[in-house]
């Protein structure tokens, strides 16, 4: 469970997050969503304890982030290329990862195996660092990077983006398994508003830092009210 509480941060004179309460319940998928500026990077810095808040805190499973390191090994996260470890190559990075969380090398080699599909054969055995690949395969190994761990929340920001259709199609079904099996809390933001609802259980709807809409999305249902909400801005 994640809670948030009376948790505000100003740039400026740009409100970037207000929240005066906001509850992320065990297995939501929550997507959420927002135009340029809404807050949605923020928001997901502020969780995890990236940035200092002005106002406020946060706790995931009951720890504040910003007072000890305990969340951290029940975190997996992917914001951007800056959580890459570049001039390493994609199988020394996660052989990194996995060593940091006291998994042994074959444990590693067998999870990957669960990202097979998803990496299209352009990740692994390339003998390139992950400086030297695409975008979209910098992504790639991002997402994985949050995933392999199987820890009980994951926060992605726009993880869809960089990617080609079927790999976002293989993204949505690996996203969706991943909560199916773990039973994990997901976290997403995208500007994509048919992926966002076609895998979120629930969406929170950004404006100027703070949550105007929390939608139930059973079946899609929030659908409608999102159409309407930005085809109107």
């Amino acid at each position: 469970m994640i809670e948030i509480k009376d948790l505000k941060k100003q740039f400026g004179d740009t409100c970037a997050c207000d929240i005066p309460a906001f509850t992320i319940n065990d297995g939501d998928i929550l997507g959420l969503v927002g135009n340029n500026g809404a807050g949605k990077t923020t928001l997901f810095r502020l969780l995890l304890d990236l940035l200092k808040a002005d106002e406020g805190s946060v706790r995931i499973d009951s720890v504040n982030p910003a007072e000890s390191e305990a969340w951290k090994q029940h975190v997996g996260a992917y914001i951007d290329e800056g959580f890459l470890i570049d001039f390493l190559t994609p199988e020394e990075y996660f052989a990194f990862l996995g060593k940091v969380s006291g998994m042994k090398q074959s444990e590693v080699d067998e999870r990957l195996k669960d990202f097979e599909r998803f990496a299209s054969g352009e990740i692994f055995g390339q003998k390139k660092l992950i400086r030297n690949l695409s975008a979209g395969n910098k992504q790639k190994v991002g997402i994985i990077s949050a995933l392999f761990r199987r820890t009980g929340t994951v926060i992605l920001d726009e993880p869809f983006n960089f990617l080609d259709p079927t790999s976002q199609l293989v993204l949505k079904h690996l996203l969706t398994d991943y909560a199916r099996e773990t039973g994990a809390t997901i976290l997403i933001s995208s500007h994509n508003l048919q992926h966002t609802v076609d895998i979120s259980t629930r969406i929170a709807l950004l404006e100027h830092g703070s949550i105007i809409r929390d939608l139930p999305n059973s079946e899609g249902s929030a659908a409608a009210e999102l159409q309407e909400y930005f085809g109107a801005e």
